[in-house]
Order: C-alpha cells, then structure tokens, then sequence
C-alpha cells in the first residue's frame, strides 16, 4: 500500500496533466455532442409522433369509410325504393291506359259510330270528291278558254285599232300599199283588215271645267292668232294617238303667280288681320295714357231713356209728377238738348228747357 501511495504521488504531476487535456478536449466536443443528442431526440420524437398520426389517420379512414358506406347504402336503398314506385305507377297508368281504351273502343262503336254507317259516309265523300274534283278541272278549263278567248278578243281589238290608226297606208287601184305588194301571191292580212275598218277619226279635246277665270281670255281679243309650238318637240306621225296630239298643241296657258294673285290681296289680307285682331281684343277701346279720349265725345242715351218713363234728372222729379199731361205726345226736350250739346257744356243746375220755357 505504501509503494502503491509513493507511486501515486510521483504520477500526480501526469494526473493532472491528463486531467487538464481530457478537460479541453470534453470542452471541445460538448457542442457536437449537444447537437447530436438534439438531433437524435428530435428524429425520435418525429418518428413517434408520425407513428401516432398514422395511427390517427387509420383510424379517421376506418370511421369515414364506415359512415360513408352506411349512407351510400342508405341513399342507394331510397333510390331503390324510388324506381321501384315509378315502375310500379308506370305499370299501372299502363294498365289503366289499356283499360281504358278498351273501354272507349267498345262504347264508342257501341253506342256512339257505327263501323258500316261510318264506311257508307267514307265511300259517299269519296264519290263526292271526285265528282267536285271533275267539276273544278271542268271550271278550270272553262275559265282557261275564257282567258284565251279575252286575251283573243283583246288581241283583234288592238290590230283593229292599228288598222284604223295605219287606214291611209290602205292600197288603191293606182298605187298598192306597203301590206299590198305585188310581188305577193295575195295580200297581207293586214291589208284585208284595212279594207273592211273605217278610219280613225279625230276626237276633239276633253272640255275642261270651269274655274275662275284668271287669265283673260286672248281669244275674243285675238281671234286669228297663231298658234305656238310646242314646247317638247316630239314625233307627230301616224303611231301616236290624235287625242294626245291635239292635247299637245292646244296647250292651256299656264298663268305667272303674279297674274294669277287677286288685286286686292293686300288689302283683303290686311282687313282678315284687323278681323283677327278685333276678335282677339278685350275690349273696344283700347287705354291711350295722357290722353282725354272722352272730351269732345257725344252723349249717348241708354235704351231705357229713350222712353217717357225714363230715369228723370235731378230737380225735375216734383214738376214731371204734377205735370205729367204736358209730356204726353212730346219728346223731352231736356234729353233733346243734352243729346244735342257736348257733355261738357250740359247744364248741371236745377233749370231745365221744357216746352221753351225756363223752370226752375
């Protein structure tokens, strides 16, 4: 023990030594070690905890997959249920359509058609059409024939118009027409066609209505004058009709504005304005500001004054009372002379004019 404790005591020195390198050399590695522990528990605690998610998870995917199977197989039986009802209301509103038409065959050609009558109808109406149908096509030729026969008739019409119209191009003993040459072996139709018509003759003018005259009339003033030429110079031959011809050279006159405008114009239109303008007024007379229209202005008795029981003047009252024999007969002359005076000279006193005498 002692040469143990010697021992020791010589390797203090080394211990320490060797103490003191260990020491730096944990101080060194500490920050690895932490690290490695860190990462160690933190992978541990990762693969434990995604254990227990996939536990979780399996767990979640067994209880979804049983409520949805549950109600898949819920919502498949109610769909079951469904069709299977309308199956069965197709089947019988199937059933009943056949019912019911047999029902309604058998009514009917019991009690409401009967099947020989309704084929007696079918073969009447077939024999009817055709009847009508002959008919129509007899009408339609009918009215075909007649079409042709008027369109016929139309067409003599105009070629005799135009033998009438083409008359002097008829060919005499002394000089053949243009339809009659000689180096035919017989006339043209048309040539026999002018042998039996009668000319065309010349139509007078359709006689105008009569309306104001507003133009003179030249031809009483001017009898032998000339006529003029038309305006529009177009071919006049034989091809045009006479009517249009003659419309075309005894051309009315056509009046300017200002000869066919009245005289008096002006003054009607000024007249027709004062009408106007007097309906259109409130009053007669119309307000002249510093003016005195009223001074020189005549009296005018009322209506009711023109009698002898009219309204009497102030002062006069008592004497026609007492005199009343004196106005019989008589016109007043009080009212007679204030007719006859400007307003403005009538006397305003008690004394009036009767008879001549002055009272009072």
């Amino acid at each position: 023990m002692m040469a143990r404790l010697v021992k020791l005591y010589r390797q203090v020195d080394l211990i320490k030594e060797q103490h003191f390198i260990r020491n730096r050399i944990a101080e060194e590695n500490r920050q690895k070690e932490n690290e490695a522990a860190v990462r160690i528990q933190s992978w541990f605690r990762g693969c434990q905890v995604r254990a227990y998610i996939r536990h979780l998870h399996k767990n979640a995917i067994l209880i979804q997959k049983t409520w949805r199977g549950f109600t898949a197989r819920a919502l498949f039986r109610q769909r079951v249920k469904t069709a299977y009802f309308i199956m069965k209301m197709n089947f019988y509103n199937k059933m009943a359509v056949k019912i019911q038409q047999r029902w309604r065959g058998f009514y009917v050609r019991k009690y409401v058609h009967n099947y020989y009558a309704r084929k007696r109808y079918l073969e009447g109406l077939t024999r009817k059409n055709e009847h009508i149908r002959r008919d129509l096509e007899k009408f339609a030729e009918f009215q075909r024939r007649e079409r042709k026969r008027i369109a016929l008739e139309k067409e003599e019409q105009e070629k005799k118009i135009q033998a009438q119209r083409l008359h002097f191009l008829l060919s005499t003993k002394q000089c053949p027409g243009v339809f009659n040459s000689p180096f035919r072996a017989e006339p043209d139709e048309m040539e026999l066609r002018l042998r039996t018509v009668k000319p065309l003759l010349v139509r007078s003018a359709p006689k105008e209505r009569k309306t104001p005259n507003i133009t003179p009339d030249l031809s009483s003033v001017m009898p032998n004058r000339e006529r003029l030429p038309p305006i529009h110079k177009k071919t006049q031959g034989p091809f045009r009709p006479a009517l249009e011809v003659q419309q075309q050279r005894y051309r009315p006159l056509e009046p300017s504005l200002r000869v066919a405008t009245s005289i008096t114009a002006l003054e009607e239109a000024r007249e027709e304005l004062k009408l106007h303008e007097w309906r259109t007024r409130v009053i007669d007379q119309t307000f002249l500001p510093f003016s005195n229209p009223s001074r020189n202005k005549r009296y005018e008795g009322l209506m009711h004054t023109s009698t002898p029981f009219e309204q009497v003047a102030y002062g006069t009252k008592h004497f026609r009372d007492e005199h009343k024999e004196l106005l019989q007969g008589k016109k007043c002359a009080s009212t007679w002379m204030m007719r006859q005076q400007p307003y403005c000279a009538r006397p305003h006193t008690t004394h009036q004019l009767i008879g001549g005498e002055e009272t009072k």
